[in-house]
């Protein structure tokens, strides 16, 4: 199952297990089975604190349950957990055998005082690059709080439940036999979601803090970047976000990043966020901008409420909040999100196997969405507002070389069509004709670009119709100490290296307007 590098490094790992654990199957006579049963003795045999235990009968099968040895305390998984949930495997072989997680004192407090009986099925998907950060926080929290139970099932093995319980998007995460969350989440949003308590808690102790030099507000690749660069140079610094990485927790492949030919945005996020975290900067997660009030005076204080409802002030404010995925617009839209209308197709195709599916638009990101559906699904209809596709040559002639794939363009979508618990098809105008059609399918793929994140700041700072943040150079807004960078904002091409860039060159404009104030607060001291 293991070659012998991924065997050395696993190995090397569990060299952190403290406490001893067992491995205990729940087999049957498939081929799946026994893939199992192997990768579990390849385990057993890289740790003296690793047993494997005879076979317990569990319903779901093929799956395993890793516990510490004598205790309830473990976490089970139906299915292989190879793929994007490999590092979930690693994570629960260490976490029950006693390593530390990787989590602050609150956190792990807060899950050990949730009071109630907690049992979750986690539904995922190997290809899944959203799957993992729920699959693992919930298993930490099994692990910390012997009344939290997870199983974390393989869609693809149990089809059965996942067309039983209509899954059509993962993650989907079911508590105590009802539909809980879908999409990703990180523990602190899990925290939240079952202790109510804890967002007031949380507010009260950001309302407590002392003013910032510079507040950061956004986590993704220009929000880290200005924070980095804010802390360098000494200065109080802090980023509040609503989930630290963004817009890059979403994407699949990166191929673009100078000096690294490939990386994965959930792996590139997480590298951000330690090295934030590597210099003195006060980490604010979860938390969503509800209104910004600019400082009213040369030196003054700018003002961030919070949706929680806390405040904060700040020096040198930079903006750094991104983008989302845009939606079409149309009616069925929202009715049928998660439903068959998905925005990601590595997470969410896998779920679509040998059905029709379609993706709406012809740039980079739509183009490369339907040549990696059209190896799993049996017919991608890809539809495009505009004449002719945008993506790249080398794109485009790769999807015109697949036997399953129709292309239209000229078409607008007008509706989303469903049965009242799933898609089964849309609607196009064919703009030239204006002659309306219907396609059959089981699932529609929204790839049709981004909307900046900057609905709070409608009467903050300038920004243009399309809601961009306008910036000159230097990443200055139309308001003295208010900053901004990344996607939000009016610079061109949106680019997680450019956002980088861009979230430097504010952090460098904060601090060079915050040194030209210090001497003018020197005087009113003095005087």
């Amino acid at each position: 199952m293991l070659d012998a590098n991924i065997k050395s490094q696993l190995q090397a790992y569990m060299a952190n297990i403290k406490q001893p654990i067992e491995l205990v199957p729940s087999l049957d006579d498939s081929a799946k089975a026994a893939e199992l049963r192997a990768l579990l003795e390849e385990i057993a045999e890289l740790s003296d604190l690793v047993t494997l235990a005879a076979d317990e009968g569990d319903a779901r099968k093929p799956s395993f349950l890793i516990r510490r040895t004598g205790t309830d305390i473990g976490v089970r998984f139906a299915g292989i957990p190879l793929g994007h949930e490999f590092t979930s495997l690693v994570l629960a072989l260490l976490q029950v055998g006693g390593h530390p997680p990787k989590v602050s004192d609150d956190v792990i407090d807060q899950v050990k005082a949730l009071d109630g009986d907690f049992l979750f099925e986690t539904y995922f998907s190997l290809s899944c690059q959203n799957c993992p950060d729920v699959v693992q926080a919930l298993n930490l929290m099994s692990v910390l709080n012997p009344r939290i139970r997870n199983v974390s099932i393989d869609g693809a093995l149990f089809k059965d439940e996942v067309d039983g319980r209509k899954i059509m998007a993962v993650p989907s995460v079911y508590l105590n036999g009802e539909p809980f969350a879908s999409g990703r989440m990180d523990i602190e949003q899990i925290i939240a979601k079952l202790d109510t308590g804890a967002v007031a808690r949380a507010a009260e102790k950001i309302a407590a803090k002392e003013p910032f030099d510079v507040l950061v507000v956004g986590g993704g690749p220009a929000g880290a970047a200005a924070a980095i660069y804010a802390a360098r140079k000494g200065i109080r610094t802090g980023v509040v976000a609503e989930r630290f990485g963004g817009q890059v927790l979403d994407t699949m492949a990166i191929e673009n990043f100078i000096s690294v030919p490939h990386t994965e945005g959930p792996k590139l996020a997480a590298a951000l966020e330690q090295h934030v975290k590597d210099y003195d900067v006060d980490i604010m997660n979860v938390q969503k901008a509800k209104k910004l009030t600019a400082a009213t005076t040369p030196g003054g204080y700018a003002e961030l409420e919070l949706e929680s409802g806390a405040t904060l002030k700040a020096k040198a404010v930079i903006l750094a909040t991104g983008a989302r995925w845009r939606q079409m617009g149309v009616p069925g839209e929202d009715d049928y999100r998660n439903k068959g209308v998905a925005y990601c197709p590595h997470c969410d195709g896998p779920l679509f196997k040998g059905k029709p599916v379609a993706v709406i638009g012809g740039g980079n990101s739509g183009v490369e969405a339907a040549i990696d559906l059209a190896g799993i699904t049996a017919h991608v209809t890809l539809i495009e507002f505009d004449s002719q596709l945008r993506a790249d040559a080398v794109l485009q002639r790769k999807l015109h070389s697949l036997p399953n794939v129709t292309v239209i363009t000229s078409a607008l979508t007008t509706a989303v069509l469903g049965d009242g618990e799933k898609v089964i098809g849309l609607t196009y105008k064919d703009r030239n004709s204006g002659t309306s059609h219907v396609v059959d399918l089981a699932g529609i793929f929204v790839q049709i670009g981004l909307v900046p994140n900057t609905e709070f700041l409608a009467n903050s700072v300038a920004l243009t119709s399309r809601g961009e943040i306008e910036i000159d150079a230097r990443a200055h807004t139309s308001q003295p100490g208010i900053f901004a960078a990344g996607d939000c904002t009016t610079v061109p091409y949106k680019q997680i290296v450019i956002a980088m860039g861009q979230g430097s060159t504010a952090a460098l404009s904060a601090f060079d307007y915050l040194i030209r104030l210090a001497p003018t607060e020197a005087q009113a001291k003095a005087a």
